[in-house]
């Protein structure tokens, strides 16, 4: 089983209008409401895919219920812990006329070290059950920098291997922590390495550097042009479909769930990429954030190429 755990989950609401007019009154012509937050982005494509998952993490309010309730009707297994306040919500305004879209993100419910000790207690004892827990997205107010590496050394501390998928002051600490997988994206490895200017050859040098410190799966994933692992000391250059996206918000966590799924079955690491690359695919081919239509997912895994570096 993979346990995702999604420490500022949210309610991921898609406003579409024509033109968004600042200032005016306008009439939304639809909108779609969905689980969000990292985690549960990715725990939406494991169960797709046909993977058994749990989602925790920490929700509150009507919204944490609609969060929950709406992944239990997709089969997923729920394990949060409740706080005070309410999730937050994640508004994107896509205009359908030029495919613009705004996003106006609320910080969510502020934690407290009670609630961090329940956290650690659902994350251990969900982890002595796991083959692979993914932590993922941003941490709630409140909560400490380091919360990650505490959670790192919580489920080393089990069998199961950590992913970990962040950004930031929380990525920094949380790789001194050494969990089994990270996917950073170009700005956050730039960011990493404190560097500006890149070529192709910097993100291979990147990439087997952060192995280096000790992290097995390192997964540099650069938008359309695919993406550069490292994986047991393996170099692998992962090429992807060719594709027009519809929507690329959520093919990051879709990576990340082909990376668990496959782990999870024991896979090879090309077949792991493989799988990882087809489903960010057929994530950028909905409209919904952490959703893959299966038979597209199936004809793209034709279409990816994995060539040893």
């Amino acid at each position: 089983m993979i346990t995702t755990v999604t420490l500022n989950a949210a309610i991921d609401k898609t406003y579409y209008v024509n033109s968004f007019r600042i200032g005016e009154v306008q009439r939304v012509g639809r909108q779609i409401a969905e689980p969000g937050g990292k985690g549960n982005n990715v725990a939406k494509v494991i169960r797709l895919l046909g993977g058994d998952v749990t989602a925790s993490g920490i929700v509150a309010g009507s919204s944490g219920s609609f969060i929950e309730e709406n992944l239990k009707e997709r089969g997923i297994e729920t394990s949060f812990v409740r706080v005070p306040g309410e999730s937050r919500v994640c508004l994107n305004i896509l205009e359908e006329s030029n495919r613009k879209s705004t996003e106006l993100l609320e910080a969510g419910p502020e934690i407290n070290g009670i609630h961090i000790a329940e956290m650690k207690e659902v994350v251990h004892r969900l982890a002595l059950r796991s083959t692979v827990v993914v932590l993922s997205g941003s941490l709630p107010p409140g909560a400490p920098a380091d919360l990650y590496v505490e959670l790192i050394h919580v489920i080393r501390s089990t069998q199961a291997r950590v992913y970990l998928d962040t950004s930031g002051a929380a990525l920094s600490s949380g790789l001194l922590a050494c969990p089994h997988f990270v996917k950073p994206n170009e700005q956050e490895l730039a960011q990493w390495m404190g560097r500006e200017r890149w070529g192709d050859a910097d993100w291979v040098e990147a990439a087997e550097k952060l192995a280096g410190v000790g992290i097995e799966q390192v997964c540099v994933t650069l938008g359309s042009r695919g993406a550069i692992a490292f994986i047991g000391g393996e170099g692998y250059l992962v090429s992807p479909p060719l594709i027009k996206a519809v929507n690329t918000v959520g093919c990051g966590d879709s990576f990340v769930a082909g990376m668990a799924f496959a782990d999870d079955r024991g896979d090879t690491p090309a077949e792991r990429l493989r799988i990882a690359a087809a489903a960010a695919a057929a994530n950028a081919m909905s409209d919904k954030a952490g959703h893959v239509d299966y038979s597209l997912f199936q004809a793209y895994m034709e279409q990816v190429k994995v060539i040893t570096l």
